[in-house]
């Protein structure tokens, strides 16, 4: 087994986690309502279909009642409407509000303003690599 982690895209991925699982709450977009509110938005604008409650709090690894919490709470907030669910009329389905889009537009400006920070001293071919590499990786855990 390979411990250098230049080497070894698994555990440099994971101090990555690790790294920003900390520091998220006290540099992003606002208080940690607001990163909150941002991974709910997100789950939200990524759902297939109509999102709710139940597919957010599978796409965000919750029970059902903490989903419920976060939604609550971006309701009270104005990011995110309960609706009646266009295919079902006993499901409320979950819709971003202006105020939510103005939100997730915040997070991905200090989004990119941090990939810019952290890749500041590699060539421009590494970081639009990198980027690409980052969004494929995305995109294949279905994230």
């Amino acid at each position: 087994m390979n411990d250098d982690f230049s080497a070894d895209g698994g555990p440099a991925l994971f101090r990555l986690v690790r790294f920003w699982s900390r520091r998220w709450a006290g540099q992003a977009v606002g208080e940690l309502g607001q990163v909150q509110h941002v991974l709910l938005l997100e789950a939200v604008r990524s759902s297939p279909g109509e999102a709710d409650v139940a597919g957010v709090a599978h796409q965000l690894g919750l029970d059902h009642s903490g989903a419920s919490r976060m939604v609550k709470d971006a309701v009270a907030a104005g990011h995110l409407v309960r609706e009646t669910s266009e295919h079902d009329r006993r499901r409320a389905a979950l819709r971003v509000t202006g105020s939510g889009e103005a939100l997730l537009a915040a997070a991905r400006q200090w989004q990119r303003h941090v990939f810019d920070d952290l890749t500041a001293s590699w060539d421009e071919a590494d970081r639009r690599r990198f980027g690409a590499y980052l969004g494929r990786l995305a995109d294949d855990v279905g994230a």
